[in-house]
């Protein structure tokens, strides 16, 4: 079989060995997410090791590395100086992230290194140029031009590597929520980056190895978790898949209608928040990861519901067009407040049948 498939298995192997010997230093460390630290919000009942993200961010670039390395001109959709920057964003996050498992950052501390790593990919520059008009045709991003820089597409890459980022930081509570999503997502970009439109090869490559590295490390968190994403994981899952979906050519539709649900869920409860006047930081437990669990789903139940609807719309995004895709988007944001208004009904019904 081919190098670049045996890279894949590799990858995958090497994660899971890595999150084995991460978990023995983190407990060395005492670098664990305790349940009492966070009443009502957390999950689990007893210590658990963080820093596993670790473990995918090193599995995944020294697989890389062997293959930049073995082939160089295999990659071709990315320049040396985007790769680089790609790289140090992502230690940048990994960094910010021990930091934060190790002394518990307040928030606007946290952001700082996300901010610092997306300036870096945004200054550096990226490949996209256009995105799909749902209505037909594409949009040409790189008409408005200032100073030499491409100002709307610093801003869409800004604004959508930062929001992937705090999808799946904020999207973190339950065991192997995180890493099952980034690896449906990054299968579907993996597989539209195939098909005879959009032909990647070395972009599905990439999209196939980060899939693996997240698999390794979901047998050691599926539910009950052994190990946990921590800080700089759970940003770098959706850095990475942002970065993923750019470096396809802009499918950012794709991605949103895999990780829609919970994108979705987490704008109304930042607005919830915020219209009450709280922090839209603040850890409630009000996320519908949290409410499936209140209305008797156990935690595998509410874990599985989130990956069947992930498929289901990433199934989609492989055999609609802009149109239908733009239709999907909108069927799942009225799935996601009908399901949100009916985990609220029921979960009153609950309350009051337990009292």
């Amino acid at each position: 079989m081919s190098l670049l498939f045996w890279l894949i298995i590799l990858a995958f192997f090497l994660s899971s060995v890595l999150t084995f010997l991460i978990k023995k230093a983190a407990i060395f460390l005492r670098i664990l997410d305790y349940p009492e630290t966070a009443a009502g919000k957390k999950v689990h009942t007893q210590a658990v090791p963080l820093l596993g993200g670790g473990a995918i961010f090193l599995s995944f670039f020294l697989v890389f590395l062997l293959l930049f390395w073995l082939k160089p001109d295999f990659i071709t959709h990315l320049s040396y100086g985007q790769i680089l920057a790609v790289f140090w964003a992502s230690f940048i996050l990994m960094i910010g992230g021990f930091f934060d498992d190790k002394y518990n950052l307040a928030p606007k501390y946290q952001i700082i290194f996300p901010l610092l790593a997306i300036l870096l990919v945004v200054l550096v520059g990226t490949n996209l140029k256009e995105i799909t008009n749902p209505l037909g045709g594409k949009f040409n991003i790189r008409a408005w031009q200032i100073g030499g820089r491409f100002l709307l597409v610093d801003g869409i890459v800004f604004v959508w590597l930062l929001a992937m980022s705090y999808t799946t930081k904020i999207l973190d509570g339950l065991d192997g929520l995180v890493a099952g999503l980034t690896i449906i997502g990054s299968l579907m970009i993996g597989f539209l980056s195939l098909t005879q439109k959009f032909y990647q090869a070395d972009i599905a490559w990439l999209a196939f190895l980060f899939a693996a590295v997240n698999l390794g490390f979901l047998i050691f968190n599926f539910h009950p978790a052994k190990i946990f994403l921590g800080e700089g994981g759970s940003l770098f899952t959706g850095f990475m898949l942002g970065i993923l979906a750019i470096m396809a050519g802009g499918k950012i539709a794709t991605t949103l209608l895999v990780m829609g649900l919970a994108l979705i869920d987490i704008v109304f409860v930042v607005l919830k928040r915020m219209s009450i006047g709280s922090s839209p930081f603040l850890g409630d437990g009000a996320h519908l990861h949290h409410r499936l669990l209140s209305i008797g789903l156990t935690h595998r139940q509410a874990v599985f519901l989130f990956y069947f609807l992930a498929i289901i719309f990433g199934i989609l995004t492989l055999v609609l067009q802009s149109r239908g895709k733009l239709l999907a988007l909108l069927i799942l944001f009225i799935l996601a407040i009908v399901i949100g208004l009916g985990v609220d009904k029921i979960g009153k019904k609950y309350a009051k049948s337990k009292n």
